[in-house]
């Protein structure tokens, strides 16, 4: 690898940021190559850039990435410093991406790099991560009836993955969580997630390591549901009534009108046995459909480590806003934008290789002005504009 060429610029069109693709060749090229030496033609490091610069192409499919890369052999090779000037087809990617890597590692490997890349240092107060799970769709088959789950944390805001496991047939997110968290430094980091993550040792273990948690509480913690409920219940008393701090958020679009209101307190620190509880909150939900003029309400509650000194109304419920972005962020992207939903692999190994690259250019792209598409488009022009000078020097 050449590691001494100047890094490469991708334009937006109202913004503009380096991508240094030595860095990332070198950073792939930590990943260890489990292959046998005989019969190794394509070195591991060089078919993980190519994979990824196909999709900065917009290549998202194995098959795609494997026709797009032989008809581009030439000038990927000159760029890569190969002395072959061919790449392979697509059963020997499957085989270097199903047998000839661990994805284990790839996780950890890619998460470090958008973590010392991308992600943003916490400054005073938190940052909030999210954690979230998702099977991977195609993976589910006789032999493996759960199919490939992964359990993720991200960072909404910068686009990151900072760790990514995948979860054993035997384990679930609820066992595997404590396992993820011990991967992140956890200082001046809020933690969000939905009920099933309001577990006491997962809590300690976020709290005990210098980070925070911020989790929905459901019937799965009776106790907890009960005080929270009776305490929002009595609000009539004058003295709880004077205890507790309001914020609201209006926001329209997609044909809806949906007006939030979240009501905290710290009245129940001291008072329940959950551990290092420092505030719990209501949340208010009305969505209001213009068209019909319908509306819908819901109601919800949480709880949170945070203390009001630390987060006011408004910060928890633009923590609670920004949960949600492990959706739309990370799992609608992966799905839809590139595709995870309309690929079938053969082998579960080769989803995970993939759902891990596609971490990565979600974080490459996350700066694009528009959307992950426009990004796309934008690096798809470059990139074919890169190999086209490369092809021709």
């Amino acid at each position: 690898m050449d590691t001494n060429k100047e890094p490469r610029i991708w334009e937006f069109s109202e913004t503009s940021f380096i991508l240094d693709l030595n860095a990332l060749f070198e950073q792939l090229g930590q990943v260890h190559d489990l292959r046998k030496a005989r019969g190794k033609r394509y070195p591991l490091w060089a078919l993980l850039n190519v994979a990824v610069l196909a999709k900065l192409a917009g290549q998202q499919h194995p098959e795609a990435i494997a026709d797009w890369a032989q008809l581009r052999a030439k000038p990927l090779c000159r760029l890569l410093g190969l002395i072959r000037h061919k790449m392979p087809v697509l059963r020997t990617w499957q085989r270097v991406f199903s047998q000839g890597l661990s994805a284990d590692e790839l996780d950890q490997i890619v998460c470090d790099y958008l973590v010392e890349t991308f992600a943003d240092a916490p400054q005073d107060g938190s940052l909030c991560a999210a954690i979230d799970g998702k099977t991977l769709r195609g993976t589910i088959s006789a032999k493996n009836p759960q199919g490939v789950h992964l359990l993720a944390i991200y960072l909404p805001e910068c686009g990151v993955v900072l760790a990514q496991m995948e979860i054993g047939s035997k384990a679930n997110e609820i066992s595997a969580s404590a396992q993820l968290v011990r991967k992140v430094d956890m200082k001046g980091i809020a933690l969000t997630g939905d009920a099933m993550f309001t577990q006491r040792t997962l809590s300690m273990e976020i709290v005990e390591t210098g980070g925070d948690y911020l989790w929905d509480v459901k019937a799965n913690q009776p106790q907890l549901m009960d005080d929270i409920e009776t305490l929002f219940r009595d609000t009539d008393d004058v003295a709880i009534s004077n205890e507790l701090s309001v914020a609201y958020d209006r926001r329209e679009g997609h044909g809806r009108q949906e007006k939030r209101t979240l009501t905290c307190s710290s009245l129940l620190k001291g008072y329940s046995n959950f551990p290092y509880l420092e505030q719990v909150f209501q949340i208010e939900t009305e969505v209001t459909h213009l068209a019909t003029g319908k509306m819908n309400a819901y109601l919800r509650y949480g709880v949170t480590s945070l203390s009001a000194d630390k987060a006011s109304p408004d910060d928890l419920l633009n923590y609670v806003r920004q949960h949600w972005g492990i959706e739309s962020g990370l799992h609608y992207r992966r799905d839809v934008t590139l595709g995870e939903d309309r690929i079938r692999p053969r082998l579960d190994h080769v989803a995970h290789v993939h759902a891990s690259l596609n971490n990565l250019l979600i974080a490459l792209l996350h700066k694009s002005p528009i959307s992950l598409a426009h990004g796309l488009r934008c690096t798809t022009y470059n990139v074919e504009r890169l190999l086209l000078k490369n092809n021709s020097t």
